[in-house]
Parts: structure tokens; sequence; C-alpha cells
């Protein structure tokens, strides 16, 4: 298979994952982008929003944005930088943990409900496909 024929069936087969996994969304749920704020608060503690917006590759603006919805619903909050006052740190409250904790028992729940569907061959190949995807994720 050709390169640009991969790299075509790849981004179909992730888009309709990922469509499949948002039909599991709760409205008033987080967003995406919300989610993924918070996971990355969670998994790197404290972390400046400048930083935020570089590592989610989104400008400023929008991920202060992103950062006031999820403090003005209690899921994040915000303290002078111990270092730097001049810099404010986002930190993941429990409220956030407990959401985040939810909403991937959710949709994990119901990926491991279609992954159990899958011969034992193909829940091999899969973890590692997910340890390619995360590889592929990192060279974009």
């Amino acid at each position: 298979m050709e390169i640009e024929s991969a790299a075509a069936a790849l981004q179909i087969a992730v888009g309709r994952l990922v469509r499949r996994l948002r039909q599991t969304h709760v409205p008033g749920e987080l967003t995406l982008s919300e989610a993924s704020v918070l996971s990355r608060l969670d998994r790197g503690g404290p972390t400046a929003p400048g930083e935020l917006a570089a590592d989610e590759r989104v400008k400023p603006q929008a991920m202060g944005s992103t950062l006031q919805t999820l403090e003005q619903r209690g899921l994040v909050s915000r303290s002078p930088d111990p270092d730097d006052g001049r810099r404010v740190l986002m930190t993941i409250t429990g409220e956030g943990a407990r959401l985040l904790n939810d909403r991937r028992s959710l949709k994990t729940h119901a990926l491991a409900e279609a992954i159990a569907r899958l011969s034992e061959d193909e829940r091999r190949s899969l973890v590692e496909a997910a340890r390619l995807l995360d590889k592929l994720a990192e060279e974009l």
C-alpha cells in the first residue's frame, strides 16, 4: 500500500472511531478540547495557560476561552506561579478529576464492549496499532 493511500485510510478509520465515541457524549458533558485540557492537567500537574495552548496546538485566545469555561464550572482553578508571580498556573480540581474519570469510564466501557467482540488476534493487533497511533500523533 502506498503511503498516501495508507494515510487516507487511516484518516477515515480514525475519523469514524472518533465520531462513534462522540455519540456516547452526554449533553452538558465535556467537549473534546475541554477533556483534553483536563487530561493534560491531570497527568502533568499545574501548567501555565500558554504552555497548555502550545501543547494543544491552539491559539492562546482559544485556550483562554476553554480555561474560562472550565474555571466557571469549577473544574480547574488558577493560582500564582510560586516561581514567577507574574504567571498563573492552572490546576485540575477534585470535581474536574471526578468528571474526567467518569467520562473516561463511559467511553472506555463503550470501547471495551466493542473490543470484546473482536478475536484475540485482532485485540493483539489493536494494542499494537494503539501504540503506533500514539507514536504517529507525536510525529504530526
